[in-house]
């Protein structure tokens, strides 16, 4: 994919996969707006960055606030001249139990990843529209937010949210030829180390430089942070250009388009449906067949 001439803000790009995305942007050719909270992460990405060859500057800022997408907006337009791709990576977690989350814990999870995806996604839409030459909005999900998941009331939520508002700006947007799309990753991370099913294997393969186990790379769609981010260069090319408000999965040796949610089962009852009539209903009609909710657990194949 070629990306010379074009402009990429990545939000939380300091390091892991935001950094992984803003690496392969990069190597494509596009110029990089790096971002994150650590000044030293900021420097350090910038630094690798155009010692490959690419141009990136950075903004040290935490998303959330209008200013702060500004601030990145700005600075691409400032240093680069425009802005063509946004990525929406920034995130933190507060990882608790509903009965033991606190207000805070809501809110600034909710800040970062849902509040600061609107925010960024608003300054760089009116920025693209402005420009009148079209624009990429890659918004980065989870699988939490798709199934849910124990323990992330806020994060799921948030997540989720995000993949509702790529729906809802792909219609917005559309006739300014701006593409929204929601990426759902999986790769190995400082978070996905802590998974126990996960831990041992990808720390074998951190120290003997050995591939992940193929159980891991199809079964369970779990790779390296370089495995994701071709789908992040592909949605920020002309080639994805008929791509919009999809939410895709990547991960290790698999790519997947996560289905919106429909209607699965439907029943009609002249005059509506009273408590009882549902109640009858429901086992055997609409309710027979019951969605899961939750990530399932990874299972690695017994030896």
């Amino acid at each position: 994919m070629d990306l010379h001439g074009k402009v990429a803000v990545v939000t939380g790009s300091g390091r892991g996969l935001g950094l992984g995305y803003a690496q392969a942007l990069a190597a494509a050719g596009a110029a990089i707006v790096v971002n994150d909270v650590d000044p030293d992460a900021v420097d350090a990405a910038v630094a690798t960055i155009t010692a490959a060859g690419g141009k990136a500057a950075g903004v040290v800022a935490a998303v959330g606030d209008s200013a702060a997408a500004e601030e990145l907006v700005d600075t691409a337009v400032r240093e680069f001249g425009r802005l063509d791709v946004l990525v929406t990576n920034a995130g933190i977690l507060r990882d608790r139990v509903l009965w033991k989350m606190t207000d805070d814990d809501f809110d600034d999870v909710v800040r970062v990843h849902l509040r600061g995806t609107f925010t960024c996604a608003r300054a760089a839409a009116a920025r693209m529209r402005e420009q009148g030459t079209g624009g990429r909005l890659v918004l980065i999900s989870s699988p939490a937010g798709q199934r849910g998941n124990f323990g992330q009331t806020n994060y799921a939520a948030a997540k989720a949210g995000i993949v509702a508002m790529a729906r809802t700006w792909a219609m917005e947007l559309g006739r300014s030829g701006i593409t929204v799309n929601a990426v759902v990753p999986v790769a190995a991370t400082d978070m996905t180390k802590t998974i126990p099913a996960f831990a041992p294997v990808i720390e074998e393969a951190e120290l003997t430089g050995n591939p992940l186990p193929d159980w891991l790379r199809k079964d369970e769609g779990l790779g390296t942070v370089e495995d994701v981010a071709g789908l992040i260069t592909f949605l920020a090319s002309d080639a994805s250009e008929a791509v919009t408000g999809q939410a895709i999965g990547i991960g290790g040796d698999r790519l997947a388009l996560w289905a919106h949610p429909k209607e699965k089962a439907v029943a009609f009852a002249d005059g509506g449906w009273s408590a009882a009539a549902i109640a009858a209903e429901w086992t055997g009609g609409v309710g027979a067949e019951p969605e899961t909710y939750g990530i399932p657990a990874p299972q690695a194949p017994e030896a």
